[in-house]
């Protein structure tokens, strides 16, 4: 059988990917150009090429290749070609062409020049007077390529993505033959777990089943060769047969595919069963943010929404801010992400180990491949631990892990980038290199002297309870440098708050280093870590002084000085009592005896409550915030205090005094506010550092003779504009309010203003 020269096209990128499936076919490749892999073979290899391929467009037959300069060149040379061999009389043979760098620049040109030759040899050959070219169809194509003319027949008719099981197509759907290439770029085989937690139409799944169980991905389908008389019928029946004879039984580990998307899972089972991988793949509706396996040593392959597809910008960016901490739960896995996003790694906060360009459609992507541990070989093969269910991943124990040696290797393809990545210390969870997270020798030394501090700490204030009846305090606030956390007990609870730092932590790293602490800070002080909430506090830039964190309603109800006050330790940075200023309640509560009590920002009305327990003849509680009134309200009825002399009114604070009759009507007051705060509900936003003069001023009207204000402020750089604040007399209290549990004296700065009469 007489040896031809083929072509395999793909798409920039994807060529070492497509010469390695051919050299597994048994056919000596070599990339010729960007898209474009040359092979030789018989009249079979065009069969078991348009077959087996998965990351190739097309196969191509190459007749000719020759210089080209003008058009005489041109029709000479493509007539004396043997295209009579291929094309019978009847046949039907459309011209593309493509032209780059060269002289016969006209592409319609090249094109009527080539399809003249062509019939004029035809013509000639076959002894016709006339070619109506109603058989079938054999499309041709001229490329030059810097004055070089190749020319070509498309034996596969359409492009090998389609299958013939993507009958139905879906929102941004990725090509199967670039899917096919993701999942043949990465460490995955059969005997390891693959989740792709963003499949849509399942094309990821899909494609790792086919290679998984070695179907090839022409089977079902037509190729336009089929119809060739110079390729006799049977070449394509026994190629097919070999096919059929080389499918694997359904895979041990089904492949697991999860989306939000309803409506995309139901593409993806349909497609699915077209396919015939259906009892290979399991799809399920979960968020990303639940992704989680027991399974050892697995791969996550997966193309995200990006902004230029699918997605608004900010919810993209905030999805891959996230993936850290979703990624570092799979201490043994490699991941694999293809994406359009420019900063992916720098979202991230850490570098990919190597990343290769990629085209999905027309948008540049690039691939980033993240390396876990090496599985380890038992009897020369690389196994994964565990059992299968329908729910997902479960494993069947917790195996020792003392065969994973080295992280994947990582010898580059063409067109890869390896990246050198940083080592950040041993990790003892695993022996080799996690992709995400880990722990450091020296984050086990932090803990060390972390558990020491709070240790020492507790020991000292370990008789408040019972002695002072203090139940919540402050435990630890940055008392070493290099552990810059708060950690204050609530009761039988735990809040600690984390303060941005320098460190050289990836973003998942430190996010196993946060919880080392958590679990050494619970440990250390006998509570449940159920019960310990942490949170980061970042620096205020422009935004809500009451940041909301979550929805999971953790309260509570804590005691401090003989009342009760409810917290909630998991949904918001402040709590909503704030322990530092435990003093000045109770400097209220014992001024407020007969008083008319006014307190503006007023947040969940502690200060309230002390000032009804002190006997308080009224108060007024300012808020714009429901949620917080609310809160101080039943905070009130905790405390039995509730009653029609108690006011709860929403407004914004300095609303409240500009429409306040200027008429003597409190005796005393409590003005907290924050540093910064804006609202949808307010046309500007308020400054404490430029408005606390008008603030002052509006409320000092407002008191009767010898009225009291309590004046707090937890802005560092704060500067109380006394000269500007008329009829009142001023002194600060700061030293007098701060709790001695407090090791941070400037926590807030406190004043007592008094009306002069």
């Amino acid at each position: 059988m007489a040896e031809v020269e083929l072509i395999a096209t793909s798409t920039m990128g994807l060529e070492a990917v497509v010469a390695r499936e051919l050299e597994d076919l048994g056919y000596k490749a070599e990339v010729v150009e960007t898209g474009r892999v040359l092979f030789r073979g018989d009249y079979r290899a065009i069969c078991r090429a348009n077959l087996w391929l998965r990351a190739a467009g097309r196969v191509l037959l190459r007749l000719g290749e020759f210089e080209a300069t003008d058009f005489g060149q041109l029709f000479d040379r493509t007539y004396a070609l043997p295209w009579e061999a291929w094309i019978p009389s009847d046949g039907a043979f459309p011209v593309n062409g493509r032209s780059r760098k060269s002289q016969l620049s006209s592409v319609p040109a090249c094109q009527k020049i080539v399809k003249k030759a062509v019939a004029n040899k035809l013509l000639a050959a076959h002894r016709v007077t006339h070619l109506d070219e109603t058989g079938p169809t054999f499309t041709l194509e001229v490329t030059l390529l810097k004055d070089r003319a190749t020319l070509t027949l498309d034996t596969s008719g359409s492009g090998l993505h389609r299958r013939g099981y993507r009958r139905l197509v879906g929102e941004a759907p990725l090509r199967e033959t670039l899917a096919a290439s993701l999942v043949l770029l990465s460490y995955w085989n059969p005997e390891r777990p693959l989740v792709d937690p963003f499949c849509g139409s399942g094309t990821i799944p899909i494609e790792a089943a086919l290679i998984g169980r070695n179907m090839a991905p022409g089977l079902n389908r037509r190729f336009a060769a089929e119809s060739w008389q110079a390729i006799p019928v049977r070449l394509w029946q026994e190629v097919r047969e070999e096919a059929r004879d080389l499918i694997r039984p359904n895979l041990a580990e089904r492949i697991i595919g999860t989306d939000i998307e309803e409506g995309a899972l139901k593409l993806a089972r349909y497609h699915a069963e077209q396919a015939h991988v259906a009892a290979d793949v399991h799809l399920q509706r979960r968020p990303f943010a639940e992704l989680r396996s027991t399974r050892e040593y697995g791969c996550l392959i997966t193309n995200p929404p990006y902004a230029q597809r699918m997605g608004r910008e900010r919810e993209v960016q905030a999805l891959y801010a996230s993936m850290p901490e979703v990624f570092r739960r799979l201490k043994t896995w490699s991941f694999y992400v293809l994406t359009a996003g420019a900063d992916f790694e720098k979202l991230l906060g850490q570098p990919a180990d190597r990343r290769r360009k990629l085209y999905n459609s027309r948008i540049e992507c690039t691939y980033y491949q993240f390396f876990g541990p090496k599985p380890p070989a038992i009897d020369g093969a690389c196994v994964s631990r565990g059992t299968q269910t329908d729910q997902g991943p479960v494993a069947d124990s917790e195996p020792a892990i003392a065969g994973a040696e080295a992280a994947e290797p990582q010898q580059p393809d063409a067109g890869e980038s390896p990246v050198p990545r940083k080592e950040t210390g041993k990790r003892p969870v695993v022996r080799g290199r996690q992709a995400f997270g880990g722990l450091s020798e020296k984050a086990f030394e932090q803990a060390k002297l972390f558990r020491s501090r709070l240790t020492k700490r507790a020991r000292h204030l370990r008789r408040w309870p019972t002695r002072q009846g203090i139940t919540c305090y402050r435990l630890y606030d940055r008392d070493i440098p290099e552990i810059p956390l708060i950690v204050d007990r609530y009761e039988d609870c735990l809040h600690i708050a984390e303060y941005e730092r320098p460190h050289d932590r990836t973003r998942a790293e430190h996010a196993d280093w946060l919880d080392l602490m958590k679990r050494t800070a619970a440990d250390t002080l006998g509570l449940e870590l159920r019960n310990t909430f942490l949170k980061h506090r970042r620096r205020q830039r422009g935004e809500s002084q009451y940041e909301r964190f979550g929805e999971q309603h953790r309260t509570c109800l804590v005691s401090e000085g003989g009342l009760r006050f409810e917290v909630n330790l998991s949904d918001y940075l402040d709590t909503g009592l704030f322990l530092d200023h435990r003093i000045t309640r109770g400097m209220v509560r014992e001024a407020a005896a007969g008083k008319r009590f006014l307190n503006l920002f007023g947040y969940t009305g502690s200060f309230t409550v002390y000032a009804a327990a002190g006997g308080a003849k009224s108060t007024t509680t300012v808020d714009l915030s429901n949620t917080y009134l609310e809160w101080a309200q039943r905070n009130m009825t905790v405390n039995q205090l509730a009653g029609h002399e108690h006011r709860f009114v929403r407004d914004d604070a300095m609303s409240f005094l500009r429409a306040h009759p200027r008429l003597p009507s409190y005796d005393l007051a409590l003005v907290d506010p924050p540093t910064f705060s804006n609202s949808k509900m307010t046309e500007g936003f308020f400054d404490i550092q430029r408005d606390h003069v008008e603030l002052l001023n509006r409320l000092v009207d407002l008191m009767t003779p010898d009225g009291l204000v309590f004046f707090s402020s937890n802005f560092r750089r704060f500067k109380l504009a006394e000269e500007h604040l008329r009829g009142a007399t001023i002194r600060e209290i700061s030293r007098q309010t701060v709790p001695p549990d407090f090791r941070n004296a400037r926590i807030h700065r406190t004043w007592k203003i008094s009306r002069v009469a």
